[in-house]
């Protein structure tokens, strides 16, 4: 629904995500892209970003409130509907401004961020 002013912060966040990172991989292709939204099967926000050619799921928040356990959760349950390698939460810090993303604020589970810089996770 357009009109829910909840629905239009995350909008505004989500696209504002996918310039800062079509910028920042000069994605003149466009392949960095918001997702379409699947209900209960939700793949994530942002999609179109790989590392080392496995797919990153990225959950974007847009709120006054942290909570950083049910973000996590979700972008693990969204990783795993997408059938992506990683998930990540990219949310907005207040007091930070759209206009400075790359200051914007990035979750992730310890092993997601281990896999991510080459660390093998399997012997945990």
């Amino acid at each position: 629904d357009v009109t829910n002013p909840s629905k239009q912060k995350g909008t505004v966040m989500e696209t504002a995500v996918v310039n800062y990172l079509r910028g920042a991989f000069s994605d003149t292709e466009r392949t960095i892209r918001r997702g379409a939204l699947h209900g209960r099967q939700d793949e994530g926000d942002v999609h179109g970003l790989t590392h080392r050619g496995e797919r990153i799921v990225v959950e974007v928040k847009n709120r006054r409130r942290l909570e950083i356990n049910d973000w996590l959760e979700q972008a693990e349950r969204e990783r795993g509907n997408a059938d992506a390698a990683y998930g990540v939460v990219v949310f907005h810090r207040n007091g930070i401004g759209l206009s400075r993303m790359g200051e914007q604020g990035v979750l992730m589970t310890l092993e997601t961020f281990a896999r991510l810089i080459g660390g093998d996770t399997d012997e945990r």
